[in-house]
């Protein structure tokens, strides 16, 4: 994730698998960002989305993180 170099706020890449879109944006105005591409262009249905390569890689290092990912020896 690249950050915005005014507030230090990192930006999140989203695709529209439907209007063949991508673009970045400040991880704090990520939710409204998707909300209104959906709202606007495609009647509410959730299209846009958080890239789905960034979305599993947090996933991943959530996952480790709280230990989820370890060895039940």
């Amino acid at each position: 994730m690249n950050s915005d170099s005014d507030t230090g706020n990192p930006r999140v890449p989203i695709v529209c698998s439907e209007c063949e879109t991508s673009s970045r944006v400040p991880l704090s105005e990520l939710a409204d960002s998707i909300e209104r591409h959906n709202d606007q262009l495609h009647d509410g249905a959730d299209v846009a989305e958080v890239d789905p390569d960034v979305a599993d890689r947090i996933a991943d290092l959530i996952a480790e993180e709280l230990g989820l990912l370890e060895d039940a020896s």
